[in-house]
């Protein structure tokens, strides 16, 4: 039998449970109500961010409209333009961006990650996930130029001009990881408002499978290593281009990519692609670059066909990595073109504004 202060100690134990259990009930109905209110809230916000994208994309047709009956000036269609670029990049590059319609994530990133939502609500963390994939590109631009000067000073030095197997191999499986971390990150910048060009990320699903068959490529040795070796030997020289090219790129073009920013003319989840160009000094520095490069690298592709069907090397792997980098060079080649007509007529059209404003 319980004495008196057994159960007075009892009755105030059960009187603080009760409290913290009432509390809880408190707190769980203040937590729904809020929740309730936010998505209201949030509901009203995206309503009013799809009404002002859908007039943006209104009045930009209804300037092209007039412009094309002759029944607005250029000038001032100019004008109008650039300010509805403005409040576009405003739109879609600030808090309200979270409001808007995501993207739907590739089969991709189902793929590794599931069915998960990748887009991030926050501005702020949107933003370091593309300074990740700016530090990731950085990094691995040294290894690319790096990695394979290593393999051919070692090959000349050390293994009398015949590579072993082992170390191209281990190549293959980092740049295996490489294009597969960076499609990863580019499909996720995408899915979060990043204009990012498809072929970049097609591209680089290209570049896995590629280095992913050259891992059961058997790479062969004496007798007669140099001429059995040349495709691997052309492939490391041309991975050397390529991580010039890289470093040039994060170098220069990022920094003209701020400017843009600055301007109001990029948002700032937008990244420096493979084949951008930054102002007229660096085109002339890049541009031979990139398209040498692509050159070379249809030169390797179509050097290991030859090797294959010449009968030095004939394997199943060597014709599928060559057709695959003539595919990837042609293509790389018609994206550049395009952007360097895309700011061709960009050029041409700022001069015309600028032109129209001297006369006035």
């Amino acid at each position: 039998m319980e004495t008196p202060v057994e159960e007075s100690e009892n009755k105030v134990v059960e009187e603080k449970v009760g409290r913290v259990l009432e509390q809880a009930k408190e707190l769980q109905e203040s937590a729904s109500s809020l929740i309730s209110r936010t998505n209201n809230d949030e509901q009203s916000l995206r309503q009013r961010a799809l009404s002002l994208d859908s007039s943006i994309r209104h009045l930009r047709s209804l300037i092209d409209s007039l412009l094309s009956q002759k029944l607005l000036d250029h000038k001032f269609a100019d004008k109008l333009e650039e300010d509805l670029q403005r409040a576009r990049c405003i739109l879609a590059d600030g808090d309200a961006a979270a409001f808007l319609p995501t993207k739907a994530q590739g089969g991709f990133l189902k793929m590794f990650l599931g069915p998960i939502n990748v887009r991030a609500t926050q501005k702020d963390v949107q933003l370091k996930v593309k300074e990740e994939y700016n530090s990731y590109r950085d990094k691995t631009a040294l290894l690319f130029l790096l990695f394979p000067s290593t393999l051919l000073c070692l090959r000349s030095w050390v293994w009398d001009g015949c590579l072993p197997a082992f170390p191209v191999q281990l190549y293959q499986a980092w740049l295996l990881f490489l294009y597969m971390g960076l499609a990863m990150r580019e499909n996720i910048l995408q899915a979060n408002g990043s204009d990012i060009r498809p072929w970049w990320i097609y591209h680089h699903y290209c570049a896995m499978i590629m280095a992913l068959v050259s891992l059961t490529w058997e790479i062969k040795g004496q007798p007669n290593c140099a001429q059995k070796q040349r495709g691997v030997q052309l492939f490391l020289q041309w991975a050397i281009m390529q991580g010039v090219a890289m470093l040039l790129q994060n170098r220069y073009q990022r920094q003209r990519l701020y400017t843009r920013i600055a301007l109001g003319k990029a948002k700032r989840m937008d990244v420096v692609w493979g084949e951008t160009a930054g102002v007229d000094g660096q085109l002339w520095l890049l541009c031979p670059i990139l398209f040498l490069m692509q050159i070379f690298e249809a030169y390797v592709g179509l050097q290991l066909l030859k090797t294959a069907l010449v009968g030095v090397v004939p394997e199943w792997q060597v014709i599928f990595c060559g057709m695959l980098l003539v595919f990837m060079a042609v293509g790389n080649f018609i994206n550049t073109v395009k952007t360097l007509m895309v700011k061709s007529r960009f050029k041409a059209k700022m001069k015309r504004t600028k032109s129209k404003q001297e006369l006035y």
